[in-house]
């Protein structure tokens, strides 16, 4: 299956970021995707996810968000990662040509994905691989209020090892969200899907991540 590359310079608020587009030309649907807190756009993880979506037939957008591509490790406040999440799918949008545009986020790219729609970013669904609903130990510490009333689809991927919301924690987010909100839980695995016993370079487990988003947004 021929892919298109392209690697590109994206705007936004008064700076610029790190952008890049793949997909076949037959696409149907695709999928803008955010990195975490800790890691950029080419993390091993997130190349292998994105990879493994375009095999399945989807096109993607993966960007760095401006305190990354600025080198500063701690992460943009809501108000530029937002601004960077609304540039972003405007370029997928533009390049993608009426296809249904999903927003996908590792843990805090995720987080912020959220935090648009809330603002009023239109997208076809939620994917949160790994979503930080409380910061580790702290439960009580939510980051919830702005998913309540969101009405499009949904799916929370998460380790059953992630201490950032462990099972029996996103159940009743999932519940109070509607039936749009669906909880997939990967056996043993951590905050970066890794399980316990099972060795697996980064790529692999991305891969691996990109078969249940396929079918989530096949449905």
């Amino acid at each position: 299956m021929p892919l298109e590359h392209e690697q590109f310079t994206l705007p936004t608020g008064d700076t610029e970021v790190t952008a890049a587009f793949a997909g076949p030309a037959d696409a149907t649907a695709a999928v803008v995707v955010a990195h975490g807190a800790g890691a950029g756009m080419d993390h091993p993880f997130l190349t292998g996810f994105t990879d493994a979506l375009n095999d399945g037939g989807v096109a993607t957008l993966r960007f760095n968000f401006p305190y990354r591509e600025a080198g500063r490790k701690f992460p943009d406040r809501p108000p530029a990662a937002i601004a960077a999440w609304r540039a972003a799918m405007e370029a997928a949008a533009a390049r993608t040509a009426g296809l249904p545009l999903w927003a996908c986020g590792k843990s805090f790219g995720g987080r912020m994905a959220s935090m648009a729609v809330a603002e009023g970013m239109t997208a076809a669904g939620l994917i949160f691989l790994g979503y930080p609903l409380h910061p580790p130990g702290k439960p009580e510490k939510l980051r919830d209020e702005h998913l309540y009333g969101l009405s499009l689809p949904m799916l929370f991927l998460q380790g059953t090892r992630d201490p950032f919301a462990l099972p029996g924690e996103l159940e009743p987010v999932a519940e109070r969200i509607g039936p749009n909100a669906v909880v997939q839980w990967i056996d043993g695995g951590n905050h970066s899907f890794e399980v316990r016993g099972n060795k697996r370079a980064p790529e692999v487990v991305g891969a691996d991540m990109a078969k249940p988003v396929l079918e989530f947004t096949m449905t």
